[in-house]
């Protein structure tokens, strides 16, 4: 019955990224891909769904995982390295001194860190010739960004699905956009994946964890109502809005 439920749930993962990649063109024939692989359980699906789909007989792109190693962070897990040696999914580890790049008087915070790694991800895929980087954003990700904007910006925006840089020649991809973090946990447990978590004493994401509890709150973790939610940012009815 265990093995059946892992199957089944695993199915229904790919089905999910199949069709936000269909939905939003996100892969097309010559596209040269890069993984901004953190070793967490959403870009390991990731990569994990690469490494198949790089199996399909219409498969017409390339694909590589990078992980951006700060200074201050742990090691890359090895069962993660095996992992993904077993799918055949190509893999680069890139060392950045974060903490080096800081300005004086300055206190290092996971913004920073996220943009920092974000530039290497970016020049790493400017350099080796990849025109698309995929990364590992879910849905609740996605939703929680959304009430962080209008509640602290007063802004109506989130992260996009597939988003093309004005200034360089890369498109974001986000593949994980309709997959919710509950289904995510559920298929890491099932496929035997060790929990990995940054650990850095930087961490101050008080207010993602304040919007994840509204986002719980507004939707009783229900995947159903997270789809309302995500869809309502494509159904604007701008004559009922001030």
């Amino acid at each position: 019955m265990h093995h059946y439920a892992a199957k089944k749930s695993s199915v229904k993962l790919s089905s999910l990224i199949d069709k936000a990649v269909f939905d939003y063109n996100m892969i097309a024939d010559g596209d040269a891909i890069l993984i901004g692989a953190s070793g967490g359980k959403d870009s390991t699906a990731l990569v994990e769904y690469f490494a198949a789909r790089a199996n399909r007989p219409d498969c017409k792109f390339s694909y590589k995982a990078v992980h951006i190693q700060s200074d201050f962070a742990p090691s890359f897990p090895d069962a993660f390295m095996r992992l993904f040696a077993q799918w055949h999914a190509p893999f680069d580890v890139v060392k950045v001194d974060v903490l080096a790049r800081l300005k004086e008087n300055r206190k290092m915070n996971c913004w920073w860190c996220s943009t920092q790694r974000r530039t290497e991800l970016l020049n790493y895929a400017m350099a080796h010739h990849f025109n698309k980087i995929a990364l590992g954003h879910h849905l609740d990700d996605i939703l929680e960004t959304l009430l962080m904007n209008m509640l602290n910006k007063s802004e109506l925006s989130t992260m996009s699905p597939r988003l093309a840089y004005e200034k360089y020649p890369v498109t974001i991809l986000r593949p994980l956009c309709y997959v919710s973090v509950d289904m995510l946990v559920a298929h890491a447990q099932e496929s035997g994946w060790d929990r990995y978590t940054c650990t850095c004493s930087y961490q101050n994401n008080s207010g993602r964890k304040d919007a994840r509890m509204l986002l719980r709150l507004l939707t009783n973790g229900s995947e159903a109502k997270k789809m309302h939610l995500f869809e309502s940012l494509k159904n604007i009815r701008r004559e009922y809005l001030p």
